[in-house]
């Protein structure tokens, strides 16, 4: 018997496979597919593959960014009939099968796989993204990460108690797993990691909102295990604004529920929406632009291309929409690449797609976790102990997993994280230094810091001379001078930045 059923289909070579995204759908694809007579090209605009769910780790400073990324090359480099290109895909033809890449350039396949992932849904509020980025890359991590601690620095220069404050408030506009894990990463960072790491702010009286539209936070998990994260949260000092939705964001400022309030950082964490899948194929999609496919992951009217993960709208058993987590994600994958294999070596099909629910999990801070199973639940420490297991295990590669492990440990017994890092530059206007009010000598006195629950006075009447906020009074930017004040440092009421 012929093992390769391709060529009774009229053409003597192998298959032409293309896998765009390297993430967890798209990599558990190839790697199926790995050693097999099929020619596999898998596409990604980064050449690495990124382990999301420790994501918000990075922006916390918890962990580096190669902690937790592997070169997708070296992840496949034992599979001979695998190439990887690193491109970015901007449209498809189904009918002549090929890809359009932003270089110009085009590929043909004989099928395709879109595992494009998502990225954070603003809401028909483009314009709020820079001013509150999600957590999807290496790049938002590091530069929440940058924000988060320039707030701290920024204010421990302030000398207005009033714009202190405001500078180490911190908004998280969405109460699901990564919200959650947000807020308590900033908490501990906070009471733990900095408090004696600044002069004259006590890290510890960081105000830290999480807002939610709905009635409960983590509502993905039963009303027992969203109330214990609840109420954890609430003794790390985690303000939790439920039934609250954001109406506006200008600059630093938010709109809450009807309330103005002014935040150092800004984190959105309230929505995802699909990758434009959906727009390339003219397919069918539900809400959150995800194509909705058949229980192979074909698109109807185009059964050479197939969707995965966060891009595909499935329903499970019970008619329910499968989540966007990165074991179904893997899960399909893995079956799709199973299913290929089958179909190109002329073996029997699979049955149809089914998803086995390993368990939801979210963690909450140092000994506070919840897993749940669906019959079985936990909280509390030993969920917290199992949630990194399953984290460390789900990593790609024994470098990572042991490096990852050595680092929690550390963090453990000494408090210490050593990713503190500002690498990312200042917003265009920078929200640290005064911008009212008479310029005032630092606090040196114990006394004159600001203490957990400590109110902000009002602030004092100007006299007109203020630093300059572009450059913070230091008159240069970037190495030249400061175009806002000319290199003064300084600005006058009306005129400038002031």
């Amino acid at each position: 018997m012929d093992s390769h059923p391709w060529r009774g289909m009229g053409t003597s070579r192998p298959p032409h496979i293309i896998i765009l995204g390297g993430g967890f759908a798209g990599l558990a694809c190839a790697r199926e597919l790995g050693g097999k007579p099929i020619r596999v090209t898998i596409i990604d605009r980064n050449n690495y593959h990124l382990f999301v769910p420790l994501l918000y780790q990075v922006a916390t400073a918890a962990l580096s960014p190669a902690d937790i990324a592997q070169p997708i090359r070296r992840i496949l480099r034992r599979h001979d009939n695998i190439e990887v290109v690193l491109g970015e895909a901007v449209g498809v033809d189904p009918q002549s099968r090929r890809l359009s890449l932003a270089d110009g350039s085009s590929l043909h396949f004989d099928r395709l796989v879109i595992a494009t992932g998502s990225r954070y849904n603003y809401f028909a509020h483009p314009e709020w993204e820079p001013l509150a980025p999600g957590l999807r890359s290496i790049e938002d991590a590091r530069l929440l990460r940058s924000r988060i601690l320039r707030g701290f620095e920024l204010a421990e220069r302030q000398p207005d108690p009033h714009r202190r404050a405001e500078l180490m408030t911190i908004v998280i506009v969405g109460a699901g797993p990564t919200g959650v894990e947000m807020a308590g990463a900033i908490a501990e960072l906070a009471h733990y990691t900095l408090a004696r790491d600044f002069r004259h702010i006590d890290p510890g009286a960081v105000r830290i909102l999480l807002v939610e539209a709905g009635k409960q936070i983590l509502t993905s998990f039963p009303d027992g295990l969203s109330t214990y994260a609840r109420r954890r949260l609430e003794a790390m000092g985690v303000e939790i604004m439920l039934g609250k939705s954001l109406e506006d964001i200008d600059g630093d400022t938010l709109v809450i529920g009807g309330q103005r309030l002014r935040a150092g950082t800004i984190i959105w964490a309230a929505g995802i929406k699909a990758s434009p899948a959906a727009f390339w194929l003219q397919a069918e999609c539900d809400r959150s632009g995800r194509v909705r496919v058949a229980t192979d992951f074909s698109v109807p009217g185009h059964p050479h291309i197939h969707v995965l993960g966060d891009s595909a709208a499935m329903n499970d058993e019970a008619g329910q929409p499968l989540p966007a987590l990165a074991q179904v994600a893997q899960q399909q994958g893995r079956y799709l690449g199973q299913s290929l294999s089958r179909e190109f070596t002329g073996r029997a099909p699979l049955p149809p797609f089914r998803f086995r629910d390993r368990g939801n999990t979210a963690i909450i801070g140092r000994n506070a976790a919840i897993f749940d199973f669906g019959k079985r639940r936990l909280k509390g420490r030993l969920a917290w102990l199992l949630w990194a297991i399953v984290h460390v295990y789900l990593l790609v590669g024994f470098e990572k997993r042991l490096l990852v492990s050595i680092q929690w440990l550390w963090r453990y017994f000494t408090y210490q994280r050593g990713a503190r890092l500002i690498t990312q530059p200042p917003p265009p206007l920078s929200q640290g230094l005064p911008d009212q009010g008479k310029r005032a000598a630092m606090p040196t006195d114990d006394n004159e810091r600001m203490k957990p629950g400590d109110q902000a006075p009002a602030g004092t009447e100007g006299t007109g001379e203020n630093l300059c906020p572009t450059c913070g009074g230091g008159g240069r930017l970037n190495g030249e001078p400061c175009p806002n004040c000319e290199g003064t440092g300084k600005v006058i009421e009306g005129i400038g930045g002031g």
